[in-house]
C-alpha cells in the first residue's frame, strides 16, 4: 500500500514494462548479429566463388589468346581423317618405332600440355593444347611429331620410352561392345565383336517438325513436341537396359547426349541420318574415324 500511495508501484510496473523492452531489444540485436554473421560468411563465400570464377575466366582468355596465336602464327603440317585399313597401316608404323634411350613421348593431353610435352614440342606445343584431347606423339629428333584423337581416350599421362604407347582398343572396334545412335526421332543399336555386327535394333518415332505459326498455336505445338521426344527416349533407353553387354558408346543429337552419360562409357556427337540402319553403319563409321594432326 506504501508503494501505492507514494506512486513506486506505477515506477515499478515501468521498470518491469522497460526490462521487457530491452530483453526484446536484446533478442533482437542478438538476431541481427547473428544474420550479420552469416551474411559477412554468404559474403566471403561468394567473394571466393568470384575469385575462382575470375581465375577461371582469365585462364580461358589466356587459352583463346593462345589459340588465337597459334592460329596466326603456328600452322600444323597436315590433317587427316583415318579409318579402316588406313588407320590400322598408321598404327602399326608408330608400333614399329624403336627409339633407343627413352626417346619417345607419348602423352594424352586434355586441356593443359604437361611439361613434357611443352620441353618435346617447344612452342608447337600450343598446337597440341588447341588440338587436346588427343594422343601427343613424338621422337627426340622430331622425326615423328603428331596428336591423334582416340575414340576412346585413355585417362591423362605422358610417359618418355623407347617406343609410342598406342593401345589399340583406345583407337579401333575390339571385342565385344554395343554402339547406338540416338536423334529425337530415331534410334539404332548394334552389337559388335570388332568389326562384326552381331545384333540389331532400331526404330523410328513420330516426332513432329518444325512449326510456323506463332502464338498459342506454336507453344502447344512445342509442348506436343517434347511430350513425344521424351517418349521416344524412353523407348530408347528401355532397349539399352535390355543390353547384354559391358562396354556401351552411345553418339547422336549433341544436346540428347547428357541423358545417356550416366550409361554409356563413352558419348560423341554424330550427324548420321537415314533409316536406323544406315543411320548406325554411319554413325559406326563417325566414330571410330581418327583425326591426325601433323604437327
Amino acid at each position: 500500500m506504501l508503494d501505492r500511495l507514494l506512486g513506486r508501484a506505477r515506477l515499478k510496473d515501468r521498470i518491469a514494462d522497460l526490462e521487457d523492452e530491452v530483453e526484446s531489444l536484446q533478442a533482437q540485436l542478438d538476431a541481427e548479429s547473428e544474420r550479420r554473421r552469416d551474411a559477412v560468411a554468404a559474403k566471403q563465400e561468394a567473394e571466393e566463388a568470384v575469385n575462382r570464377l575470375e581465375d577461371r575466366i582469365e585462364e580461358l582468355r589466356d587459352r583463346a589468346e593462345r589459340a588465337e596465336t597459334v592460329d596466326e602464327e603456328l600452322d600444323i603440317r597436315g590433317t587427316a581423317d583415318v579409318f579402316g585399313e588406313r588407320l590400322d597401316r598408321l598404327l602399326t608404323r608408330l608400333e614399329t618405332v624403336h627409339a633407343p634411350g627413352d626417346g619417345a613421348l607419348t602423352a594424352m593431353v586434355d586441356g593443359r600440355v604437361p611439361e613434357s610435352v611443352s620441353d618435346a614440342f617447344g612452342e608447337r606445343a600450343a598446337l597440341v593444347e588447341h588440338g587436346s584431347p588427343c594422343l601427343a606423339v613424338r621422337d627426340a629428333d622430331g622425326v615423328v611429331s603428331a596428336t591423334l584423337r582416340p575414340p576412346v581416350a585413355p585417362d591423362e599421362f605422358d610417359a618418355w620410352s623407347d617406343s609410342f604407347r598406342v593401345e589399340r582398343e583406345w583407337f579401333e572396334p575390339t571385342g565385344e561392345f554395343a554402339l547406338a545412335i540416338v536423334r529425337a526421332d530415331l534410334f539404332a543399336l548394334g552389337t559388335y565383336d570388332g568389326r562384326e555386327r552381331t545384333g540389331f535394333e532400331g526404330f523410328e518415332s513420330d516426332v513432329k517438325g518444325k512449326h510456323s505459326k506463332g502464338g498459342f498455336s506454336q507453344g502447344r505445338f512445342e509442348r506436343r513436341r517434347d511430350e513425344q521426344v521424351a517418349e521416344h527416349l524412353e523407348k530408347c533407353e528401355d532397349a539399352i537396359e535390355a543390353l547384354d553387354t559391358d562396354t556401351l558408346y552411345v553418339v547422336g543429337e549433341r544436346t540428347l547426349l547428357p541423358e545417356f552419360a550416366s550409361d554409356a562409357d563413352v558419348t560423341a556427337p554424330s550427324d548420321a541420318t537415314g533409316d536406323p540402319e544406315d543411320a548406325l553403319s554411319e554413325a559406326f563409321r563417325d566414330f571410330w574415324t581418327v583425326r591426325l594432326r601433323l604437327i
